[in-house]
């Protein structure tokens, strides 16, 4: 049922979120920080300083906002994605592949409505502590070569003051800003996700009426995952670039795709498009192998089906 697949899709990606923040955090930064301004050196030194700096909890800066909008993120990308499935299948006949990348597109489309906004505010919380960190480095650099300096304290805010803000200046398009950008990663990832899933898992089934087992689902999805990040990532890192509502010192700014990707091109090279790839494959692998594992193990149908048997 469409409410059991809703919940499923939740419960996959609470369970995700919560495994692999930190490393999406660290993408995040790497991804943002351009040349001559390098804080970190790779996802482990970001992680090691993180905690030096902001402590343990440093590492989930942002989370709430992906806690909160992840379950109806998730149910929708994995709802839409069977809903498409089931009405692109002529009467109960195995997908196309064709039909198998028409489906992920729709699903992909679909999630953007949450997926926007979501990351958005939560790349604001991410990025804030290496902008922080920056001016603090540069402070000390001016307070080493002109005398002692008051310490700087950095104001930290929530995602309800980011949210206000924006509703107040930008409307309701300034939650929406890299939406573009959003539908340029999530359109081609979903497109070669779900068709690289589904051909993955049915390699573990024994009969095609009987589920792949949960070991199956798992290392699919992590395979299936990690394959489309990467190939997806250079969108990543401009999607991350036009969201990012404040820069480091002597970092540039963007007014759309295009410059983005120019500017990228011309100043940081090829391979920054790649930057926090290894980072984005360690966050997806885990994060939709456990996904499609309860959704496909159907958690809310066993709480569901568990429930009358109790009252017997």
């Amino acid at each position: 049922s469409l409410p059991a697949k809703l919940i499923n899709g939740g419960i996959a990606g609470l369970i995700g979120v919560t495994c692999v923040f930190p490393i999406d955090l660290a993408k995040t930064r790497l991804q943002n920080q351009q040349n001559g301004q390098r804080m970190y050196s790779s996802m482990s030194d970001c992680l090691i300083k993180t905690i030096r700096s902001e402590g343990y909890f440093g590492m989930y800066r942002g989370a709430a906002v992906n806690l909160t909008l992840v379950t109806p993120e998730k149910a929708i990308k994995l709802a839409a994605n069977d809903f498409f499935r089931h009405h692109l299948s002529k009467d109960g006949k195995k997908l196309t592949l064709l039909r198998e990348m028409l489906a992920g597109c729709g699903a992909g489309t679909c999630q953007v409505i949450v997926t926007t906004p979501m990351e958005m505010l939560k790349i604001q919380l991410q990025d804030a502590g290496r902008i922080a960190a920056q001016k603090k480095l540069m402070a000390a650099q001016l307070s080493a070569t002109a005398g002692a300096a008051e310490p700087m304290v950095e104001a930290r805010t929530t995602a309800t003051q980011i949210t206000r803000e924006l509703l107040r200046s930008k409307g309701i398009a300034g939650l929406y800003k890299g939406l573009g950008a959003t539908l340029l990663r999530d359109v081609p990832f979903s497109i070669v996700y779900f068709p690289l899933f589904a051909n993955l898992n049915k390699l573990g089934q024994k009969d095609p009426d009987v589920k792949a087992p949960f070991y199956v689902s798992f290392l699919a999805g992590c395979l299936a995952g990690s394959t489309a990040a990467v190939a997806v990532n250079p969108c990543d890192v401009i999607k991350t670039r036009l969201q990012s509502l404040q820069r480091g010192v002597n970092e540039d700014t963007y007014s759309g795709i295009l410059d983005c990707t120019k500017k990228i091109w011309q100043k940081e090279g090829p391979s920054a498009f790649f930057k926090g790839a290894y980072c984005r494959a360690l966050v997806i692998a885990p994060l939709f192998g456990i996904a499609q594992v309860v959704y496909f193990i159907g958690i809310a149908e066993f709480l569901l089906n568990l429930l009358p048997k109790h009252r017997a």
